[in-house]
């Protein structure tokens, strides 16, 4: 038996070293090391280049892919995913309107806004005519949505034609008192009682004034007050208020809520003194007199009222200072729906020469859910009963009847308003009698035309009327195939309509002030390099003239429109643009582009059936 061996850890006493054998090291020239570290480093840091450049390409791909799906406004997550966490993150829907609003304005300071991509509406498959201005499709956004001018360029890159403002009233007010604004979410309708909460027209007016001048200095054209003017007398080809091609903009405005309703006379001045701070930068002025929510604002559309408040404004709006005036509408109210009212509307819309009527607004009824869009919620319930107007898709069988209805009276001017001839009197007569006798000495007249001003010439400013068509067989769509559009016209017809709107004799106040312009524009335009100076010269346009007060007028609508088809359906009723309002609330900055895209698949579909008819 082998006893385990145990072993002993020797110890050296304090103070006495050890000494320990050394082994040779190996020894490794200096050059075999380079040459080592030298290999490594290399392959090291070419492979780690390659990932940097493979991870910083895909980042750079990634985050250009993310930026241009989310800046589409095509894309699903502005209405699937932004919608939703804006009333997730703000109870209150006034708060989530304002911060949606100041989003969007940062986004555009930065060049990040949401924008229509490739430019759908190039192919101009929905172009319509609007006094006197072919503009790129017929849908607008309303009031409301833009109240002070914060974001009108943001909404004219999210792709409508018309962008309206406000309301303005001509002193700041706070409106009613909050909360003001409730969601319908289950019905995707609002109720709101904002009271026309406005920062006053001056305020708003500088805004645009400054919008304005940014736009001329990017043109080279400086930014004071020559440059403005020069860019709102048409120097760079463009209309005055949306600055964009093929677009408008158009101003709401309103009286203040102090104004007593009862004095005509003070509430015509809170309208004209917002024509004259605000005319300069519309090219259409909204006269709102269909507000629910300012005590006796509908009472104005009595017709003697209206008329005087109406002319009031058309007669402001003619001594703009520019070339062009804005045209005019009245925004009148769903609940006025009586034959008596309006007739009366309509009699003192043709009255004071007004250019336009928005039919539709909020209403102060309370319409019954709609049954495929699901059921109130208990808050939804209570939300019913406040006050306030009322807006949702609820209300498009009623904007569809109302437009059919103002149609029928806007088409023709009344023969009660028509002026009456009066015989010529004794001194006339003599005058005419010389007038013959000088012609008759002088020989006839190589060539004899008809007097242009008294000539009835359809313009085709609007679609034709709905009496005719009802007359007919089978009613024609407003919108069809880019060949077939109801306002394209043979050449001659084009000819014809030269000099209809000739302009009045003017007066010596106003040649001294387009002498005045004159002198701004040839100032601005003295600035550029002589190139751009030709090209400046050459956008100039001719002032264009309105129609004048015997042709139809113009209808816009808005109420309860969310979808291509309602929009065309009240386009074929009448109306030469549709207007949204709650579809942009609960649908998103991608609404304007999916109703335009619907309206498209629509018309196709309605040419398809048209031809499969024709062919049977």
């Amino acid at each position: 038996m082998k006893l385990p061996t145990s072993r002993v850890f020797f110890r050296p006493p304090p103070g006495r070293v050890i000494a320990r054998p050394t082994f040779a090291k190996p020894q490794f020239t200096a050059h075999s090391i380079r040459r080592h570290n030298s290999t490594a480093q290399t392959g090291s840091t070419g492979g780690s280049r390659l990932l940097n450049f493979v991870y910083g390409s895909t980042l750079v791909l990634g985050l250009g892919i993310i930026f241009v799906y989310v800046t589409d406004t095509r894309a699903s997550v502005h209405r699937y995913v932004v919608i939703p966490a804006l009333r997730w993150i703000y109870p209150d829907p006034e708060e989530a309107h304002h911060a949606a609003n100041q989003v969007l304005r940062s986004l555009w300071d930065f060049g990040l806004h949401p924008r229509e991509r490739g430019d759908p509406d190039k192919v101009g498959d929905l172009e319509v005519e609007v006094f006197g201005r072919i503009i790129r499709n017929p849908i607008a956004t309303s009031a409301g949505i833009d109240k002070h001018a914060d974001i009108p360029d943001p909404l004219f890159a999210s792709g409508p034609a018309i962008v309206e403002i406000g309301g303005t009233t001509p002193l700041p007010q706070p409106g009613n008192d909050k909360p003001r604004v409730f969601r319908l979410t289950s019905q995707q309708a609002i109720i709101n009682r904002y009271g026309l909460n406005s920062e006053g027209a001056d305020h708003v007016a500088m805004r645009l004034r400054d919008r304005v001048r940014k736009f001329a200095y990017r043109l080279g054209l400086g930014h004071d007050a020559a440059a403005e003017h020069a860019v709102l007398d048409g120097i760079a080809g463009v209309p005055p208020g949306s600055l964009t091609p093929g677009k408008l903009l158009a101003i709401n405005i309103a009286k203040n809520k102090t104004t007593p309703e009862d004095d005509v006379d003070a509430v015509t001045k809170d309208y004209v003194y917002c024509v004259n701070t605000l005319g300069p930068y519309a090219d259409i002025l909204v006269v709102n007199v269909s507000s629910p929510n300012t005590p006796g604002l509908r009472s104005l559309q009595q017709g003697d009222k209206l008329q005087k408040i109406l002319t009031g404004v058309v007669d402001a709006a003619r001594l703009v200072d520019r070339k062009t005036r804005p045209a005019v509408m009245v925004k009148v109210s769903p609940d006025e729906d009586s034959d008596a009212q309006i007739a009366g509307i309509c009699d003192a819309v043709w009255a004071a020469g007004v250019d336009g009527v928005i039919v539709g607004n909020t209403t102060n009824l309370r319409p019954a859910p709609i049954p495929h869009l699901g059921n109130l919620s208990p808050l939804e319930e209570q939300h019913l009963l406040e006050t306030g107007g009322f807006s949702g898709p609820h209300l498009f069988d009623k904007t569809l009847s109302l437009v059919k209805r103002y149609r029928k009276l806007l088409e023709q001017k009344p023969v009660e308003l028509e002026p009456v001839p009066q015989p010529p009197s004794a001194l006339q007569a003599e005058a005419a009698k010389i007038k013959n006798e000088l012609a008759s000495e002088s020989g006839p007249k190589e060539d004899s035309t008809p007097d242009t001003v008294t000539t009835s010439v359809d313009t085709g400013v609007i679609p034709p009327t709905p009496v005719a068509e009802e007359m007919s067989s089978e009613k024609q769509p407003l919108f069809k195939l880019p060949q077939e559009r109801f306002y394209d016209k043979p050449q001659e017809d084009q000819d014809s309509l030269e000099g209809v709107n000739s302009a009045p004799v003017d007066s010596p106040g106003e040649q001294q002030s387009q002498t005045e312009r004159l002198r701004a524009i040839q100032a601005a335009i003295e600035r550029l390099p002589p190139r751009d100076q030709r090209d400046a010269l050459e956008n100039l346009e001719e002032p264009i003239h309105l129609a004048s007060n015997d042709e139809p007028k113009v209808i816009f609508a808005t109420g309860g429109i969310t979808n291509g088809k309602q929009a065309l359906d009240v386009l074929n009723a009448g109306a030469s643009v549709a207007m949204v309002y709650t579809a942009l609330v609960y649908g998103g900055v991608g609404t304007v582009s999916r109703i335009k895209d619907e309206m498209r698949t629509e018309m196709r579909r309605q040419a398809e059936e048209r031809r499969s008819k024709s062919q049977k």
